[in-house]
């Protein structure tokens, strides 16, 4: 009995360490498998996929009304473009539209998004209130610390200038931001939010309720919950750090009665731009109007749009000539002060009804067009990504989940039929593929506003990005056209000319009603955040002869597509090149 008893012992053993094994085999097989599909996903993603792969083509490309079809003759022969309008109804076409290096370059921003935001809310510790006690305001920064103020996020005090930076936000730096821009107080809020203005909050608080540390100095109070840490901003050098940020406008026809158009005036002999500028500055006011010894302060409004400027001549005239000593004509300075009156932004109340996507290719000035969208209707727009560097700049959509309806619209690079139909919407905004190009090209090696190295351009890395963006450039745009429900189509280039017409054409699109005061404010805060900073011009030309005649093959398919769905061509200036 005890020899048959211990059989059955040993062989429950080795069938437990059997089985042990057996599973330990099973999972290292799946890690192998798994990691040997990362790999190739990731290898995918940055080879791309050739425009043969990315688009059908057939053997002639016809002309479409944009250019004329010989300048592109002679071929590549690896150029092969989708040019019959007929294949648009083959149910296999969102595949051969949608690269898989696309689908796995999806994945992996999605994956980016949730590693960003899981460290984002690792650092939402709030500071103790223990531990403000031994922060020294005055001593260590330049400007006069002047306490604790309860701040209405409904009607801040100090909303001349808003910054926004999760990571380094320090007091120095809010300080700094406000000076150049000529304002007399900095306040600090949430830890990672600046505000400016000239006029202190009107309701002191408690000096342990600012308890929310700067995210990029470690024992400084910067603000809290509606509560901000105010300073006096001092600036040895302040005279001339103003006059340098004040921008001419140029020459206008003044309005009949300047006391009634402008809410702020000042009369002085020997009146200068600076002298006229840093009152206007003081009083809050972004234009600075000079008409002889008159200096008035106020915005642009339906009677005085600047829109149509006259030549600098009739300002300078004497005044036996009509000009601006009778009252007809003014020079108008852009103070450094910041246009508030659409700078109020917030989320919907109710969720919308409406999912509107604001759809584009990388690079064709989608945040361009968000900033224009949320100061046009005072509500945020989401994204289907996470990009903090947005949301630091104010673009508070971003944290926001992206099918809440709570944004006005939401940004999307995603093409396909699944992604497209998820919108009941969508505002497609088309910019130049030779300017997208170059634009993502620089995101990607330098940031938002960087430009990428001169040996980036001339590596390989260059050749390949064309060969993969610039079949990307027309299958978006295809993929948006079958599958959209309901699209209005902007050209970039023709919102830059006719910003007011085109904003106006994407708020009613929007189903929104803005005023004429408020649409004057975007355009006089056009630029946004995003804008780099001049064009750095290159010694050499990025583009070769075999790019251009395959991006030419893609822009004449677009504007084919276009045409066949009864919208606007895309602009002469496309091609040739």
């Amino acid at each position: 009995m005890a020899k048959a008893f211990f059989r059955l012992q040993k062989f429950l053993r080795r069938t437990q360490f059997l089985l042990f094994f057996l599973t330990a085999a099973y999972l290292m097989a799946g890690s192998l498998l798994l990691l040997q599909r990362t790999r190739l996903v990731i290898q995918q993603g940055s080879r791309g996929t050739s425009a043969s792969q990315a688009l059908p083509g057939l053997d002639r490309v016809p002309g479409v009304g944009i250019g004329d079809p010989g300048t592109l003759q002679n071929p590549q022969p690896g150029a092969r473009l989708l040019v019959d309008m007929d294949a648009l109804q083959e149910p296999a076409l969102d595949q051969q539209l949608s690269p898989r290096w696309l689908v796995s370059r999806n994945s992996e921003l999605r994956r980016l998004r949730r590693r960003w935001f899981h460290r984002f809310m690792s650092d939402q510790e709030p500071l103790p209130a223990a531990g403000l006690k031994a922060v020294q305001h005055a001593a260590e920064h330049r400007g006069t610390y002047m306490g604790c103020f309860s701040e209405d996020s409904q009607e801040r005090t100090l909303k001349g200038a808003v910054f926004h930076d999760l990571r380094k936000m320090t007091v120095s730096h809010c300080q700094e931001a406000c000076a150049e821009r000529a304002y007399s107080y900095a306040g600090l809020a949430y830890g990672a939010e600046c505000y400016c203005g000239n006029r202190l909050p009107a309701a002191a608080a408690r000096p342990e309720e600012c308890s929310s540390e700067c995210r990029g100095q470690r024992g400084a109070a910067c603000g809290g919950v509606n509560r901000l840490s105010v300073y006096r901003v001092e600036e040895p050098r302040a005279g001339a750090r103003r006059r340098r940020s004040v921008v001419y406008r140029g020459c206008f026809r003044a309005p009949e009665n300047l006391t009634d158009a402008f809410p702020a005036s000042l009369l002085r002999p020997n009146l200068t731009v600076e002298t006229c500028s840093e009152f206007c500055s003081k009083k809050e006011f972004p234009l600075a109007v000079i008409r002889g010894q008159e200096c008035y302060c106020g915005y642009p409004t339906g009677r005085f749009p600047l829109h149509d400027g006259a030549d600098g001549q009739l300002c300078r005239a004497a005044p036996d000539a009509g000009g601006a000593a009778e009252g007809k004509y003014c020079l108008v300075y852009q103070t450094p002060v910041q246009d508030t009156r659409c700078t109020d932004r917030k989320f919907l109340a109710t969720k919308s009804k409406v999912f509107v996507a604001l759809s584009s290719f990388p690079g064709a000035g989608n945040t361009w067009a968000r900033h224009l969208i949320e100061h046009a209707t005072g509500y945020y727009t989401g994204s289907y990504y996470f990009d903090g560097a947005l949301y630091n700049k104010g673009f508070k959509g971003e944290k926001d989940h992206w099918r809440s309806r709570r944004t006005i619209c939401v940004k999307t690079h995603e093409s396909g039929k699944t992604e497209i139909e998820m919108f009941d919407s969508a505002i497609l905004l088309i910019r130049n593929p030779y300017k997208s190009l170059v634009a993502e090209f620089n995101r990607k090696y330098a940031g938002h506003l960087g430009y990428a190295a001169d040996r980036t351009w001339k590596s390989k890395e260059w050749p390949e990005f064309v060969t993969s963006y610039a079949s990307w450039w027309a299958s978006h745009v295809l993929d948006w056209l079958k599958y959209g429900k309901r699209l209005l189509v902007i050209h970039y280039e023709e919102l830059k000319r006719s910003l007011i017409p085109k904003l106006r054409e994407m708020v009613e699109f929007l189903n929104m009603t803005v005023t004429e005061d408020r649409l004057l404010c975007v355009e006089n805060n056009r630029d946004g955040s995003f804008k780099r900073s001049g064009a750095k011009q290159k010694d050499f030309e990025p583009f070769t002869q075999e790019m251009k005649d395959l991006i030419n093959r893609y822009i004449l398919t677009v504007d084919e597509a276009l045409r066949g769905r009864n919208f606007t061509g895309l602009p002469r200036e496309y091609v040739p090149r």
